[in-house]
């Protein structure tokens, strides 16, 4: 009779329910499992810290549509992993963390890494668990699986003890558990024709397009829907791409303007949360139409007319099917339209005199314009920090969905380097540019040799401006250490990023002027390794931060 460890049983039922890569970090006790993973045909990519790998796993569960898989070590590996946890919650991604933990015979003891793992996860996931057994591993993790991808996805935890991992079964007495699968719904085609007769009777109409959309791979579906009914269309950040930027109905650019004069909203994957402003901008006498896979969400913040409840592909291809066409015979000469594009063509000048700016240090707007133009059209774009992600959304366009990835709902810094190694492995075929903040890019730089290690041909860009938010000029930061009152947003001034890089065996290039910032991404892009581009930008000094933005 054979035998079998646990180790090997967890990276079996991995393999049987289709997970292709884990990201981690390996220690006691869960070395064995790493090990057990490789050996099964699983890819294992080794971090240098939790958050970072559990981010990876996150974003990757993102661009997947199945669960990202992390493994982190016990106690405080499970601990620094629950950033990535309740990223995927909120997000609404979804991610399946397996954490070792004590030998179960040495609970309450005082044991190794000892930590109440199960409880801790449980307000942050769908489900958190600890097989009774190394037999009912297969099924524990099928069920988390299932949890975190059907319905709402989010974010599952597995408790491993070292015994279950060092233990072993008899292989016979193994059971083979069916993968999990997705379950999909149509909308109430009742309320599906209420909200088509909506659509026929607005003057104004908007479709807001969210992330929800990216992850549901709705592109297809929402192209047809805009291309028949010809509103005037918003995405938001990570929604970017679903309907291509290019097209003529995009009112990105007139985003307040559009939200203001809206009649009929049709939300599609996008919840009524500080990114929209909670609703605060929407016209008051506006109806709302709300598709969204959790009816618990539909009506947060702003009361709806219309709830659509359902898989959101087969709710927009519903609604499509119920319209007759365009809302209007003449769409082009539509007063909103035609009002949204002047508004539209005004910022978009407004915008292109920044471009131009040719003071130095660089502004923020004219070195993303000079990253803009080495771009490649398939790029994958990895955008954090606070002032280089909120700038960066109004300069950068996409024609394909979920190549926009940013710090999204939860607003995390530190996402940008895991989600940047996750994307180069889902997109293999594309190019990667992580354009951080220096603030942002302190969270998580050693992951510079995990993309060197992985051999990921990754660009990262960081927009050093020599603090948070605002930084300082070298003088007036000695002037004011000096007197007592440097800023608690300062970072030292001119930090040699790309040393880093170079130590780590990456390419490093410091770059002050548009022409240097040109050329290094051109040398970046001819590289097949990492390469970090470490970009002199003007600090901005000392100026008092005002966060009522996200309430107006």
């Amino acid at each position: 009779m054979s035998s079998i460890t646990g180790a090997q049983v967890i990276a079996k039922a991995l393999k049987e329910q289709g997970v292709t890569v884990v990201f981690g970090i390996v220690g006691i006790p869960v070395v064995d499992v790493a090990e057990a993973i490789q050996a099964e045909g699983i890819q294992f990519i080794s971090f240098r810290n939790e958050q970072s790998c559990s981010y990876a796993a996150s974003v990757w569960g993102y661009l997947n549509q199945r669960p990202g898989v992390c493994l982190v070590v016990s106690g405080p590996g499970v601990v620094h992993a629950l950033a990535g946890v309740v990223n995927s919650q909120v997000n609404t991604w979804p991610l399946v963390l397996i954490g070792g933990s004590c030998e179960t015979n040495l609970e309450g003891a005082g044991a190794f890494q000892e930590c109440l793992q199960v409880e801790m996860c449980r307000p942050y996931t769908k489900y958190s668990a600890r097989p009774p057994k190394i037999e009912m591993i297969p099924n524990v993790l099928q069920t988390a699986i299932r949890h975190a991808m059907v319905g709402r996805p989010g974010a599952a935890y597995i408790d491993l003890p070292a015994d279950y991992i060092q233990g072993s079964i008899s292989s016979d007495g193994l059971q083979h558990i069916e993968p999990a699968r997705q379950i999909f719904a149509q909308a109430d085609t009742a309320a599906v024709e209420e909200a088509a007769a909506l659509l026929q009777q607005a003057k104004s109409p908007l479709i807001v397009v969210g992330k929800g959309a990216a992850y549901a791979r709705a592109e297809t579906e929402i192209r047809a829907l805009v291309d028949k009914y010809q509103a005037p269309f918003l995405p938001t950040p990570m929604g970017k791409g679903v309907v291509p930027d290019s097209h003529k109905r995009n009112a990105s650019s007139a985003r307040s303007s559009a939200l203001r004069g809206a009649d009929v909203v049709l939300l599609l994957g996008a919840r009524i949360n500080w990114i929209l402003h909670f609703g605060k901008k929407f016209n008051p006498q506006a109806k709302i139409i709300q598709v969204d896979v959790h009816p618990e969400e539909i009506g947060t913040n702003l009361p709806i007319d219309v709830a659509l409840q359902g898989h959101l592909p087969l709710v927009v291809a519903q609604l499509t099917a119920a319209i007759p066409g365009p809302f209007v015979d003449l769409p082009d000469s539509n007063e909103f339209i035609v009002a949204l594009q002047q508004h539209a063509l005004k910022n978009a000048q407004k915008q292109a005199a920044k471009y131009q700016e040719d003071q130095l240090p660089m502004t923020y707007h004219r070195a993303f314009f000079e990253i803009k133009q080495k771009l490649p059209s398939d790029v994958v774009l990895v955008s954090e920090g606070a002032n280089t992600m909120d700038i960066a959304r109004t300069v950068y366009d996409f024609d394909q969905p979920r190549r926009r990835l940013d710090c999204a709902t939860f607003a995390n810094m530190g996402v940008g380097m895991g989600f940047a190694i996750a994307a180069q492995l889902f997109y293999q075929d594309s190019r990667v540019v992580a354009i951080v903040g220096d603030s942002a890019f302190g969270f998580s730089a050693m992951e510079i040799e995990t993309a060197v290690r992985s051999r990921l041909p990754l660009i990262v860009v960081v927009i050093n401006n020599n603090g948070i938010y605002f930084g300082l000029e070298a003088d007036e930061y000695e002037q004011l250490e000096q007197a007592g009152k440097l800023p608690s947003t300062a970072l030292l001034p001119d930090i040699r990023y790309e040393m880093i890089a170079e130590a780590c065996g990456a390419k490093g290039h410091l770059v002050r002027t548009p022409d240097e910032l040109a050329a290094a991404m051109d040398r970046a892009l001819a590289y097949s390794g990492v390469t970090l581009i470490n970009c002199l930008i003007r600090p901005g000094g000392y100026q008092k931060l005002d966060f009522a933005w996200m309430t107006k």
